[in-house]
């Protein structure tokens, strides 16, 4: 007891400067920095060790910058990789039956909560993935180890709930900044895909995390180099059309690529192959894309430096692009663990390319450099899939240092969000949610709507009669001003309607309370959502609904009003902004 009780009081006191001064809130921030940063120079440096060891590479050598790999390793390590994962995942999903909660998900639905074992294994999930080779990007593993740290240090500390969102955007934005050396391209993504929301109160911690993280990178030595590519001094006015447009073309391939992955998924499931060995299988066609290509294989931000100023012949591009998008679908949708991130990157690189050597061909149109297609390809396509405009923005403007191509980026990125938004409507992450059944496009907290429930607002039924009753009984047993109605229930206490005191002692004569009932099959369940009560009220056209058991046993547990369910969800819906605002 004597050892605990000083950590006890160390906690208790953190607790409390963290809650009461926003000075300690910022401090925090920062060591979860610096811890998203190491983790960053962790898989790092494990999965170039791997790379090396298994693909027999020099050792700070790039797997997909490489230019040519032995063709049988190249097959038996993402085939054989793959066969260790789905062993491993399927003995995961013995002892642990849940889903891995992603910081997204956690932001959305869990205030933030998400567990630091589960962050682990992702982490190291992903560091496998992509060092045997698969095709997927490294992003999965540094923002959930970052944000996994900052979630159970907010759990020990027992932060506000908005205060735990934060936290865990600080982790994900300091591991992202200085996976790429960009604390602002690291900082926006906290805000948008993380947090989702952007506000004063909370960008402050997110930069500070983000900051820490990227020079925690930078003094381990294991800071991304800028890109050196070839770019106009200025884009001209008159070339902004043609952005515009290759960014809406990167909206168009992102949905491509995203609906290439989901139907992959779907062509295993539906092939009846053991889900231990889809990864296998999946493996061996990355194997094989790599045989091809090697910049088809790990996550090609090594082949992104490497290949991004050199001039391909347009089919050679062309058989790359292609290669990749092919390993990347088939990575992600057999089962590695990872992202899109990286990988989109070097795939919308490659767009542009393409895309460029398109309008080389078309007459009256003037010539840009390549490069300036390639990096807002690059930009657009990331967008497109990942989400984020300004994320990437400032990802374009921190890894070429070229403030020229910045607008023609912005530009981009959002003609290819809007893309997205217009014929798709998520981004990578959100699909998947909805594909497992949750209605969630962003990390915006809506969380306390699943948490305030019918069962937690309904209220004690007042009155209850029998359908067989008579209604001069039930005028007596209910006077008017008594209460606005009763609940009705059948010979068994099976709910059969709602019945009205004024519409009974408006009545002329004798009869049965049965025959003045309403909303016999309208009724509320008590794990309803406050917004699918709402919906039912307007459904109903009712300012009231009996809450019940189940469709089946129909036993009446209480009463919800519009009214009250509207003051509740309006008294949330102001409590969580005045979070945001930080009162």
């Amino acid at each position: 007891m004597s050892e605990i009780k000083p950590f006890t009081m160390i906690l208790q006191a953190l607790r409390a400067m963290v809650r009461v001064d926003e000075v300690w809130l910022a401090v925090l921030a920062a060591a979860i920095g610096v811890a998203g940063g190491l983790g960053v120079v962790a898989i790092n440096s494990a999965t170039s060790w791997m790379h090396a060891a298994l693909f027999t590479l020099p050792l700070g050598q790039g797997l997909s910058e490489s230019s040519s790999l032995p063709p049988l390793r190249t097959i038996l390590v993402p085939g054989l990789g793959g066969l260790v994962l789905g062993l491993s995942m399927w003995a995961l999903a013995k002892l642990r039956p849940h889903n891995l909660v992603d910081p997204i998900e956690a932001n959305a639905l869990y205030g933030g909560r998400m567990s630091l074992q589960d962050s682990i294994i992702v982490a190291v999930q992903t560091l496998w993935s992509n060092g045997v080779g698969a095709s997927v990007g490294m992003e999965a593993g540094y923002a959930q180890f970052g944000a996994g740290v900052a979630s159970r240090v907010g759990q020990v500390l027992r932060l506000r709930r908005n205060d735990l969102r934060v936290l865990v955007g600080c982790g994900a934005a300091a591991a992202i900044g200085g996976a790429f050396n960009a604390p602002l391209c690291g900082a926006f993504y906290g805000i948008e895909l993380i947090i989702g929301v952007y506000s004063i109160a909370t960008l402050l911690f997110v930069v500070i995390a983000a900051l820490a993280g990227t020079l925690t990178v930078q003094i381990a030595g294991m800071a991304s180099p800028p890109l050196i590519v070839t770019l106009p001094a200025s884009v001209p006015n008159s070339a902004y059309a043609l952005i515009i447009i290759e960014g809406m073309a990167c909206g168009l391939a992102g949905i491509a690529i995203m609906r290439g992955v989901t139907s992959i998924e779907v062509l295993f499931r539906r092939s009846k192959i053991p889900l231990w060995a889809r990864a296998a299988l999946g493996g061996l066609v990355v194997g094989l894309m790599g045989c091809l290509t090697p910049q088809a294989m790990s996550s090609g931000h090594s082949a992104l430096h490497a290949y991004i100023n050199v001039s391909f012949p347009f089919f050679v591009v062309l058989g790359i692009l292609l290669a990749k998008a092919v390993a990347s679908a088939f990575s992600i949708g057999a089962g590695f663990r990872g992202g899109l991130f990286f990988a989109s990157l070097f795939l919308g690189a490659l767009f542009g390319k393409v895309f460029a050597g398109v309008v080389g061909i078309i007459p009256f149109i003037t010539p840009m450099p390549a490069g300036l297609y390639a990096v807002v390809g690059m930009s657009g396509l990331a967008a497109a899939i990942v989400g984020g405009p300004m994320t990437m923005t400032f990802l374009a403007l921190e890894s070429t240092q070229n403030f020229a191509v910045t607008m023609a980026v912005l530009a981009a990125s959002i003609a290819a969000t809007l893309t997205v938004r217009r014929f798709f409507g998520y981004s990578f992450a959100t699909w998947r949610f909805h594909l497992r059944g949750e209605q969630i496009r962003s990390a915006v907290d809506v969380g306390w709507l699943k948490a305030l429930t019918v069962g937690r607002m309904m209220r004690p039924v007042s009155a209850v009669v029998r359908a067989k009753a008579g209604i001069d009984a039930f005028r007596q047993d209910v006077p008017l001003g008594a209460t606005q109605r009763a609940v009705v229930t059948d010979e068994a206490g099976r709910y059969a309607g709602i019945a009205y005191p004024a519409e009974a002692a408006a009545m002329p004569g004798d009869g049965l309370v049965e025959s003045i009932l309403h909303l016999q099959d309208r009724f509320l369940l008590p794990g309803q959502s406050v917004k699918e009560a709402l919906a039912a009220f307007e459904a109903a056209q009712a300012d009231a609904l009996a809450v019940l058991d189940g469709p089946e046993t129909r036993q009446v547990l209480g009463l919800l009003t519009e009214q009250y369910a509207l003051r509740r969800y309006n008294e949330e819906l102001d409590r969580r902004r005045r979070e945001m605002a930080g009162e």
